[in-house]
């Protein structure tokens, strides 16, 4: 689709879920896909207290450009936004959304779970993970194959 509309943002801010949505409704699909990862309070059997990502942002945008790019050659795309937050996410908030609008609810699916496992493998954009124990931790993203 030529006319695809795309909203990229690596930002320090809460994510404001309905701006999102209100970008991705301006289309003329009939479906819209939201996916929001959030920050847990418990991981494995360790709680959470604090959450922190850091990123290259220029790079981390390029690479998502890109997946946009991949996803567009494959599904019906007609609007895209991928919003990542960096610094501290407090438990609860959202960490990353990503929304896409297609003409059918199947490419919208397909093309979200595409977007969120591509870029949990290969945006550089890391998460360090502080316990209640004190202990703390560099997180890797993985992605179920």
């Amino acid at each position: 689709m030529d006319h695809m509309i795309e909203h990229i943002e690596i930002t320090t801010e809460p994510i404001s879920l309905s701006a999102v949505s209100a970008f991705l409704r301006q289309s003329e699909g009939g479906a819209v896909n939201l996916f929001l990862g959030t920050t847990r309070k418990v991981t494995g059997e360790r709680i959470t207290v604090e959450l922190r990502y850091e990123a290259a942002p220029d790079l981390a945008r390029a690479e998502i450009e890109r997946i946009i790019g991949r996803a567009r050659e494959q599904w019906g795309l007609l609007r895209v936004s991928i919003v990542h937050r960096i610094g501290i996410v407090p438990v609860g908030e959202a960490s990353v959304v990503i929304g896409v609008a297609t003409a059918h609810r199947d490419e919208s699916f397909r093309a979200c779970r595409f977007l969120i496992d591509e870029l949990k493998r290969r945006v550089p954009i890391w998460k360090k993970e502080t316990f209640a124990d004190g202990s703390k931790e560099w997180v890797e993203g993985t992605v179920p194959e």
